[in-house]
């Protein structure tokens, strides 16, 4: 059980603790705090996250100036300038920005930007980020400079939450094997008291959120969507419970959609806010390989699980390791920890093989141990013999299933085959 305690994130919206009130900005005046986080969500809203120059902008004459010099047709590239242009277009910047805010604070979320004592220090390392990658670069490859802003729900301080991380990355097709490795990894880090990062996606992402979750610890979904409608709509009820006892956290605002492109130009962030990241399985040209590259750009520890050289989901994963010789191939706890932690901080030595079920919780444990070992129950009957209310059967079952534990059937739910064995 994870017990720390999430540390002081100011008020829902935008009055959380500054680190300054005002700035003077490169065209000479003053501007406010409001002004300055205002800026940041419009500047967010006209160019995607990670904009070379418009970082460079911020950098050099602060938010403000730089969304009006953006706005009166400024911008220093013929591509900005167009896509500007065609935001503009379809609405007014500041007041797009400003329903964002009032969005957020009625869903409880928070705007932090760099002024903000929670900003983590870790992204700023994305302005050093460089790729050199083979054939011809993309825009994700290119444009991966620091975030303007973060969106953020859940209770936890962004930086508290972020000082002692590991990212588990990995296959939305991921196979009960590599479920099993990324569950019983966020499981155990999280019981030494490590915050798991991962993309809220399906497959190993789901597993990693859900094995902090087991252990009681914290996890953080880093979206690229707004945190009011965070994807895919099937983990609505995983995103509820990270959002209670962790945090959601975007750079694009409440109501933004989740394109394609996004998820890639997100994969830098989980990169760059952990200490390192731990890829589980992937196919070759995922974006999970590249969250495992970017890593390794930022010299940051980057580790790899092996799989079956016959499973087309570990094909990305043993790429990384044949050409990357910075990367590290982990088949356990132990391993990560000594990549990640100080000097001393090791797993425990197993005492024995660890059953699969031996990462369960005790409500997991409970509704497994109550189905028979032919025929299938309903989700009643599961409860009255688990002794369990029926909403807690109904939150355990999607995760017996996607670790391969149930099935769910016509009449019901029952073990699968080799489960009986397992459990």
């Amino acid at each position: 059980m994870d017990d720390r305690r999430p540390g002081r994130a100011g008020p829902a919206g935008p009055q959380g603790h500054r680190r300054g009130h005002h700035t003077q900005d490169g065209r000479g005046y003053v501007s406010t705090h409001e002004e300055s986080r205002l800026a940041r969500v419009a500047l967010t809203w006209l160019a995607e996250p990670g904009t070379r120059s418009v970082y460079g902008l911020v950098n050099e004459i602060g938010p403000v100036a730089t969304l009006e010099l953006l706005l009166d047709g400024g911008a220093p590239q013929e591509k900005l300038r167009d896509s500007v242009a065609a935001r503009t277009r379809a609405g007014d910047a500041r007041a797009v920005a400003t329903e964002s805010l009032r969005r957020a604070d009625r869903l409880g979320a928070r705007l932090v930007t760099p002024d903000d004592d929670e900003w983590p220090m870790t992204v700023e390392q994305l302005r050093h980020l460089r790729l050199d990658l083979p054939g011809k670069p993309r825009r994700v490859d290119i444009e991966t400079d620091p975030p303007l802003c973060f969106w953020v729900r859940g209770a936890w301080r962004l930086d508290e939450a972020l000082e002692r991380s590991v990212a588990v990355v990995g296959a939305r097709a991921a196979t009960p094997y590599g479920l099993h490795v990324a569950t019983d990894l966020a499981y155990g880090l999280a019981d030494r008291e490590w915050t798991v990062v991962s993309g809220g996606a399906f497959g190993i992402d789901a597993a990693a959120h859900r094995g902090a979750l087991t252990a009681g610890g914290l996890t953080v979904a880093v979206l690229a969507c707004g945190v009011d409608r965070p994807y895919p709509l099937g983990n609505t009820a995983l995103f509820d419970r990270i959002a209670e006892t962790g945090l959601l956290v975007s750079e694009w605002p409440p109501a933004a959609e989740p394109l394609r492109p996004r998820f890639l130009i997100r994969n830098r962030v989980i990169a760059a806010a952990t200490r390192g990241t731990v890829l589980v399985e992937a196919a070759a040209r995922s974006g999970a390989t590249q969250t495992t590259r970017r890593a390794l750009a930022l010299n940051k520890r980057a580790m790899v699980v092996p799989g079956p050289v016959t499973s087309a989901m570990s094909v990305g994963a043993h790429e990384i390791l044949r050409e990357e010789p910075a990367a590290r191939l982990v088949t356990g706890l132990a391993q990560v920890l000594e990549e990640v932690g100080p000097i001393g901080e090791l797993a425990p030595v197993p005492r024995g093989p660890e059953r699969p079920a031996d990462l369960l919780d005790d409500d997991a444990r409970a509704v497994l141990e109550s189905l028979p070992r032919r025929g299938a129950l309903g989700v009643d009957d599961i409860a009255a013999r688990a002794g369990l209310a029926v909403r807690t059967v109904l939150r355990t079952l999607p995760l017996l299933e996607e670790l391969s534990f149930v099935v769910r059937r016509e009449d019901g739910y029952a073990l699968v085959a080799s489960a009986a064995g397992r459990s």
